[in-house]
């Protein structure tokens, strides 16, 4: 695919507009200097000008007629700079004509950069390389995503306190109005709700837990609570497929309709035959959960790029995404011919996970393992230290919550306590609240979590017990 000069967006005469205000009215470059680059000029003369001007604002916090021709004249880039800038000045009808002519530059090179992606997709495409298809494919989405994102619009990341007291304000209303808006995205389990107010968008959440605590489980859970809501949930499965998770969920609900009476089919019937009631039974389970706005990538062995590319994918297709989860971190395959050690490669892919979640506005929860360390302890409760690779974890994660079973290690223990079935939730790092520990019960049959003690079992200083 090749570019000529009649088939790339721009727009000449608007270009021309804007140099020509910002030149004989150069008060008007704090109007626009966050909104454009050089890059939104096609016309290489053009380009030049903006780049001294932006140039020279930035040396100087000001620009004049003067120094932008002495400027062009020293470096003898461009013929006769006194015609090309008097030709710009008297290009423009009026001042208020800067907004919309911005706009046009704006808009031209976006449909630039889509262009660009497009022919770099091809040359991809066409390449005689053994580059997998997969990573092929990831490249493409990297670069379509980027190309269809639109800058900030300007706006000024200085505000006054009052700006923001304002903002802290309508939240504190909004709240009292008991508006869900004023809050993170609420998981339903009201314990964990409540030591949380709801993950934050932007946020990346660790959760992490030796084997069989239900990490895996608990997060299904908070997948079909969030997607009931229709909001629009991203699964990335690197150890169980599709068909486990799809199971996990159908086996919860189950319990569901169990608890309110309706029937009861245990995970070794579902597993088995049901018979004709219970098939019945099992099809309206299944008609209530096949619109749940839930996608599932179960391919194991993917890259943190890989992993960006489709997440990116997904959010374009469904703009209001609201939660992803990553089941789970030291199963996600660190970058070919890295001379980092594990342990900083751990660090690396945490901050990228980080970073995307920004990107993409929305929570991410991110599994992890824990270390051996805590089978050697009598007090088998996780700490920060157990994290597994630890090194840059904790760091970079806004939320670090663990999950500890009593009845797990020590079973007789449990049945003396009461406490079988129980999983602590303990909140370990909270950047935007408490840290403490919540308790929830697990029905292991049904991998299925309850809250039993909603306002009720919140310990802010440590683990229950």
């Amino acid at each position: 695919m090749s570019l000529t000069s009649n088939s790339v967006p721009m727009n000449r005469d608007a270009e021309q507009q804007v140099l020509g205000i910002l030149i004989k009215h150069p008060h008007k470059v704090d109007q626009v200097i966050d909104k454009l680059r050089p890059a939104h000029f096609y016309d290489p003369m053009h380009r030049k000008i903006y780049d001294i001007i932006v140039d020279l604002y930035n040396e100087r916090g000001r620009i004049s007629y003067t120094q932008v021709y002495n400027r062009l004249r020293r470096e003898e880039q461009l013929e006769s700079p006194a015609e090309i800038l008097i030709a710009l000045t008297q290009s423009f009808s009026a001042i208020s004509e800067l907004d919309p002519s911005v706009e046009i530059l704006r808009n031209k090179e976006g449909a630039r950069r889509l262009l660009h992606a497009a022919q770099a997709i091809e040359e991809i495409a066409v390449a005689d390389t053994d580059e997998e298809l997969s990573a092929v494919q990831a490249r493409a989405q990297e670069l379509i995503f980027a190309a269809t994102q639109r800058e900030s619009e300007g706006e000024d990341d200085a505000k006054t306190l009052l700006e923001v007291l304002n903002k802290c304000y309508v939240k504190l209303v909004e709240r009292r109005q008991g508006l869900d808006e004023a809050y993170g995205l609420s998981v339903r389990f009201p314990s964990i709700d409540g030591m949380t107010t709801g993950f934050k968008r932007k946020d990346l959440i660790i959760l992490a837990a030796r084997p069989s605590m239900g990490k895996t489980a608990i997060t299904t859970n908070m997948v079909v609570n969030v997607a009931k809501r229709e909001v629009p949930v991203l699964i990335f499965s690197l150890e169980m497929d599709d068909e486990q998770i799809g199971d996990r969920i159908v086996l919860s609900e189950f319990f569901t309709h169990k608890q309110s009476g309706k029937f009861e089919i245990t995970s070794n019937e579902y597993q088995t035959r049901l018979s004709d009631e219970q098939f019945a039974q099992a099809q309206q389970v299944f008609n209530e959960l096949y619109n749940l706005p839930i996608t599932i990538v179960d391919k194991r062995g993917l890259t943190c790029a890989e992993i960006r590319a489709k997440a990116r994918k997904v959010k374009t297709e469904k703009p209001n995404l609201g939660l992803i989860v990553i089941d789970y971190l030291q199963l996600i395959k660190p970058p070919l011919n890295s001379q980092k050690s594990w342990s900083l490669q751990i660090g690396e892919m945490v901050r990228e996970l980080r970073d995307l979640a920004g990107e993409l506005d929305v929570p991410i929860i991110l599994l992890s393992q824990l270390n051996r360390g805590v089978e050697s302890r009598e007090n088998k409760r996780p700490m920060m230290s157990d994290l597994r690779d630890s090194g840059n974890i904790e760091e970079f994660a806004d939320m670090v919550v663990f999950l500890y079973r009593e009845d797990y290690y020590y079973p007789e223990q449990s049945k003396q306590n009461g406490t079988e079935g129980l999983v602590e939730i303990i909140f370990a790092k909270q950047r935007k609240g408490p840290t403490g520990t919540v308790q929830l019960r697990f029905v292991k049959e049904y991998t299925r979590f309850i809250d039993e003690f909603p306002g009720g079992q919140v310990s802010p200083n440590g683990p229950l017990g």
